[in-house]
């Protein structure tokens, strides 16, 4: 072979191993090129989330146990307001509205404005029936209150409660269809009383039937009031210095004053038939607890005979409320205590505890305690009396623990009393140098007037 020749083979089998293709021909082909890669598609953005959430709502529903219903009102923000069967509303401030999950849920959170309590309402879009009567509503709810516990119910649209922002229809509920709901707050009627008592500006102590008002002592303390209004029992100190003091009965029919029991006695209460009267007697140097029936004073007898400091009168037909300087009592009958709760429970930091504090029992709710006592420091602004001493009174729940203060703390306040129907609230107000004077708030702390000149109010009917 030529030289020529053989350098054209060399230069054949060179290309053949370069393209990487077997051929069975003598004659080479040109190699096939490699296939690209598509460019990558860019990504596309995320589908936005949808912030919207059902606003202007009520939820609703049985409590736990036997608590009565609830209701709670959701703004645009959030939870509003708190409403239970013989509570005030509980005020509720709007924190804010996530959803919970991918799901129709959403959580509405608030402060309970009183106390600071966390609140949260779950609610799920699915079909939901609070109770027997069988209606459906568009939403189940859950609302948990860090004191109160947790509520379970329903929901629905409920533009009608918001009248400012009523202007969005319910295109979810057709609540003319469904049987109508009555919120806790709407139940109670207010009622001023029709027989009071008081202490006037002069210290007399007076008797009020409806407009009428009659002086029946020139003094007198520790006023109560019989539950038909007729029969005013008061005390009266016998000695400038000493400790003798004389419980005295006024009856309005007769129009005449009766001393009933005399030495170291005080604080005076009816029973709420009126049938017995229960009052504190000072034997073996400590305050024991004694009860004679209405008409037999002579025959009055011990109930508790360990050492107390206040008696704050009957919480029913068989049990009374009294203190010492820790605990309260609930005392039967039989004389023993069916229940006990520690005074630094009820009080908490900012109230301190004195021989002078009132407890009272709300009279449609058990469970809720009006109380009265000094502030352990005095509030920036705070008025003191005398002694130095700001005072005021809060509600305090006995189940939940829960406690709201509702005298102003730029007034001195004492000796809160309740009004029969159990929603309006009557208390001492001292104003610099003026006479002491009562006034009225609604149980809610709302719309506060002065009522009377005058101090020590009590109701009869």
């Amino acid at each position: 072979m030529s030289s020529r020749a053989s350098a054209f083979a060399l230069l054949t089998a060179a290309v053949i191993i370069i393209g990487g293709a077997s051929y069975s021909g003598a004659r080479a082909q040109a190699p096939t090129p490699q296939a690209k890669k598509p460019a990558a598609t860019p990504a596309a953005p995320a589908a936005p989330q949808s912030t919207h959430y059902p606003i202007l709502l009520l939820a609703f529903g049985p409590a736990a146990g036997n608590d009565g219903a609830w209701s709670i009102r959701i703004g645009q923000k959030g939870p509003e307001r708190l409403d239970r069967p013989g509570y005030p509303p509980a005020m509720l401030d709007p924190v804010d509205v996530a959803r919970d999950g991918a799901s129709d849920a959403w959580i509405y959170r608030a402060k309970d404005s009183a106390t600071g309590a966390d609140v949260a309402v779950h609610l799920t879009r699915e079909s939901c029936s609070p109770d027997a009567t069988g209606a459906k509503y568009t939403f189940r709810a859950i609302a948990q209150h860090a004191q109160i516990g947790t509520l379970n119910g329903c929901a629905r649209i409920a533009a009608e409660l918001f009248p400012r922002i009523n202007n969005q229809p319910d295109l979810e509920d057709d609540s003319d269809k469904k049987p109508p709901l009555v919120l806790a707050a709407d139940v109670i009627k207010f009622q001023l009383p029709t027989a009071v008592a008081y202490v006037s500006s002069a210290g007399k102590v007076v008797l009020g039937v409806g407009a009428t008002r009659k002086v029946v002592a020139s003094e007198g303390t520790e006023l109560a009031l019989s539950h038909d209004g007729k029969k005013l029992l008061f005390t009266r100190s016998d000695s400038k210095n000493g400790p003798d003091r004389t419980i005295v009965l006024y009856d309005s029919t007769t129009a005449r004053s009766q001393d009933l029991v005399h030495g170291g006695v005080r604080q005076a209460f009816w029973s709420p038939d009126d049938s017995r009267v229960a009052f504190l007697n000072f034997q073996d140097q400590k305050w024991q607890l004694w009860v004679f029936s209405a008409g037999s004073p002579a025959q009055a007898s011990p109930l508790y005979t360990y050492s107390l400091t206040s008696l704050h009168g009957w919480t029913d037909a068989h049990t009374l409320l009294a203190s010492d300087m820790q605990n309260a009592y609930w005392i039967s009958d039989d004389g023993r205590p069916t229940q006990t709760v520690a005074l630094k429970d009820i009080y908490g930091e900012s109230f301190d505890v004195a021989g002078s504090d009132t407890f009272r029992l709300n009279p449609i709710n058990p469970d809720l305690l009006l109380v009265s006592a000094p502030y352990v420091k005095a509030p920036a602004g705070a008025p003191t009396d005398s002694m130095g001493l700001a005072a005021g009174f809060f509600l305090y729940e006995l189940h939940s623990k829960r406690r709201v203060v509702l005298s102003p703390i730029d007034q001195w306040a004492r000796h809160a009393e309740w009004s029969h129907d159990g929603a309006q609230i009557f208390y001492t107000r001292r104003i610099s140098a003026a006479p002491l004077l009562t006034f009225r708030m609604l149980w809610d702390a709302s719309n506060p007037k002065r009522y009377l000149e005058g101090s020590d109010f009590v109701v009869g009917k």
